[in-house]
């Protein structure tokens, strides 16, 4: 017998909390300095997927860290790809 708020077959969290605690997270993330980010959150089953681009590693650190405080228990897959660009340390050579 299932009830509401129960764990789920797998023994994790219960997956209809799952989408309100996204909307959470990233209501969280837009209000914070990281809300000109495109960052995406998106349930994949009992998981969570994080995509998309972010200016710096430390950046994606504090994301993650943020996912894993809100989303606690649930599965979390990170895709997010660090875009750093740092200045050259020698002159490109044309030829």
């Amino acid at each position: 017998m299932s009830t509401h708020g129960s764990q789920d077959a797998d023994g994790g969290p219960p997956a209809e909390n799952l989408d309100y605690r996204i909307a959470h997270l990233q209501d969280r993330l837009a209000s914070g300095e990281l809300g000109e980010l495109g960052v995406r959150v998106e349930a994949r089953g009992s998981a969570v997927l994080l995509t998309g681009t972010v200016p710096s590693a430390p950046c994606r650190d504090e994301i993650l860290r943020t996912v894993h405080e809100e989303l606690a228990g649930f599965p979390v897959h990170s895709d997010l790809v660090v875009a750093e660009a740092s200045s050259p340390d020698h002159a490109e050579e044309l030829s």
